[in-house]
């Protein structure tokens, strides 16, 4: 008989994450199926990389390691393995799984999926009409001069859940959804249809609250003083139930948190509006409801669903160009004016800014008035430059840079030696009919085909909203936003989202009126020339803001120092905001 609970715990958020944290998960107490989520945007060109200098690489490697460890305790205890470890080649990846079962004696079914890569048929689907335009800029496909080097669609989990459903111990997964990870053993597992909408948006929003590993369990908190044990954080489990309820918790003696705090800092992390979209169903994200169970378990239900999209997202990279750059270190007085110099002299030893394609400056200003410490004096300038040759963006830019150190301002040191040139990918985010994306099991030499979600009778749900007490008045004192704000933020292409979230209803009641779009510009001025979305949850005590833009083509173009927005939350809650007195008695 089918136990009523299934157990399904995290041991990766990324690519690099904590190595241990499998083995920790399957011997840190019982669970049913161990998944790993290994890719991001940025991922894809590291992972096209690997397989220029290999064409047998394309995935994870570290997934492997961490498999050694576990592999036979998980065939002995029956605790299944689904991971998008697979990356570009899933298919590799599946193979070197079954030899590592061979060298270790262990009896093992391996499945992979297959059909997310797009770039074979990139000129087919624009013979047919599909321009492939740019989410965020309109562009058509057709226009962009670069060489397009992968092109990966979003799969959905009912894949996933064919394989274990025909008896894989182990599922290899290409670009799928990191939702997919938990909605595929859970649709898997209680037999759920493909159009229980509401069980499948339960299984995205538990598989988007655990896809990040440690950050739902009091990692990157920004109550972070809460967190016990912050050194070695457990990784997080959710408890799926038949009826698409759900527990999220980690093991018992492991270090961090599980409060609602914690969830909605992730239920946050990465979105946009209320829904949230995916091949499988639309999640409403209005309808979330959380209770702290206990002492490291959140419940949470009421989670409402929609048909998905008809159409399917994909992850274009193309390789931009060439950058490189060089920082100097201003110390002291007169900032402004030795910032000025060094560039004036860099730009004539180089031949002029206007021989790159772009050119990118900023200055850092981190000096103090009557400094305490030397380090306390420094200003940093960051010149940055791309360009489609990369001898021009090489050694020839950052040599010049050196040459300058006898011969300039006071002071005149940089903080590496010279570079050469490196090469960089841009996303392209773009959309397709889901019907056009090829969904494949691969098992026992078996190809089963997926169909994909039909979207008939689609609907929207009408979500009220719960009601609010009114905003505190009285005094108010300018104190920092964070005193009372939690904050998480993300990249999303070229674009930053930041969940803006309250302990309290009457906090969030002054939130939701006090911090208006044209506020956010006022408070961030790197957004005032931006598009900005505001979005509200007020289920979640929660606003969300999407800054459109703001990591211009996305994090492996970015110049920005933070090209992922991990600090921009923080960076907003230390902005200086009129509080009113009676929120901070508390």
């Amino acid at each position: 008989m089918a136990k009523e609970v299934l157990r399904i715990a995290n041991c990766s958020g990324f690519y690099g994450d904590r190595l241990s944290a499998a083995r920790e998960m399957v011997e840190g107490g019982p669970i049913d199926v161990l998944t790993g989520d290994y890719l991001a945007e940025l991922t894809m060109m590291i992972l096209y990389k690997d397989r220029q200098k290999d064409p047998a690489a394309g995935y994870a490697r570290t997934f492997l390691r961490q498999l050694e460890e576990v592999l036979a305790t998980c065939v002995e205890r029956g605790i299944k393995i689904v991971s998008n470890a697979g990356g570009l080649n899933p298919g590799g990846l599946a193979a070197a799984v079954r030899a590592l079962a061979n060298r270790l004696g262990v009896r093992v079914r391996v499945a992979h999926i297959e059909g997310d890569d797009l770039l074979p048929r990139l000129a087919e689907l624009q013979a047919q009409g599909h321009e492939l335009r740019h989410l965020d800029k309109g562009m058509p496909l057709r226009d962009l001069k670069a060489q397009v080097v992968t092109a990966n669609a979003y799969l959905g989990g009912w894949g996933i859940a064919e394989a274990l459903r025909r008896g894989a111990d182990v599922v290899i997964c290409p670009r799928v959804t990191d939702a997919a990870l938990v909605v595929g053993p859970a649709a898997w597992y209680f037999g759920w249809a493909r159009d229980d909408w509401d069980r499948l948006a339960a299984a995205v929003v538990a598989g988007h609250i655990i896809e990040c590993g440690a950050q739902c369990t009091g990692g990157n908190y920004s109550f972070f003083r809460e967190v016990p044990n912050i050194e070695r954080i457990g990784f997080p489990i959710a408890e799926m139930h038949e009826d698409g309820s759900f527990v999220i918790t980690k093991h018992p003696g492991t270090g961090g948190l599980v409060s609602i705090g914690t969830v909605t800092a992730q239920l946050l992390y990465e979105i946009q509006g209320p829904r949230y979209l995916n091949p499988d169903v639309t999640a409403r994200f209005d309808t979330i409801q959380l209770e702290q169970e206990a002492a490291d378990r959140v419940r949470v239900t009421g989670v409402r669903g929609e048909p998905p999209p008809a159409t399917t997202k994909v992850c274009i990279n193309y390789l931009g160009g060439f950058r490189n750059s060089v920082t100097f270190v201003l110390t002291g007085l007169d900032i402004e004016e030795k910032a000025a110099i060094a560039q004036q002299t860099l730009w004539h030893l180089v031949g002029g800014k206007e021989r790159f394609a772009e050119v990118h400056v900023d200055l850092v200003r981190w000096d103090r008035p009557n400094p305490r410490r030397n380090e306390e004096s420094f200003a940093y300038l960051t010149i940055a430059v791309k360009d489609p040759d990369p001898s021009k963006v090489g050694r020839a830019f950052t040599n010049k840079a050196i040459e300058m150190a006898l011969a300039n301002y006071p002071g005149f040191f940089v903080t590496s030696p010279p570079t050469d040139a490196n090469p960089y990918g841009v996303f392209w985010p773009t959309l397709v009919p889901s019907e056009l994306v090829p969904h494949r099991v691969v098992m026992d030499d078996t190809v089963i085909d997926i169909a994909p979600v039909r979207c008939e009778g689609s609907f929207s749900l009408d979500v009220p909203s719960p009601p609010l007490p009114s905003p505190p008045g009285g005094e108010v004192v300018q104190v920092p936003l964070g005193l009372i704000v939690g904050a998480r933020s993300g990249d999303k292409g070229g674009n930053a989202n930041v969940g803006l979230w309250t302990r309290r209803p009457e906090a969030y009641a002054w939130l939701r009126q006090y911090l208006t779009t044209e506020r956010f510009r006022q408070l961030v001025p790197e957004a005032r020339s931006l598009e900005i979305e505001r979005y509200e949850l007020p289920n979640l005590l929660a606003l969300n803001f999407v800054v459109r833009g703001l990591l211009g083509d996305g994090v492996a173009a970015s110049t920005r120092m933070d090209p992922q927005a991990k600090s921009f939350g923080e960076y907003v809650r230390a902005k200086v905001a009129e509080i009113p007195k009676a929120l901070l008695a508390e």
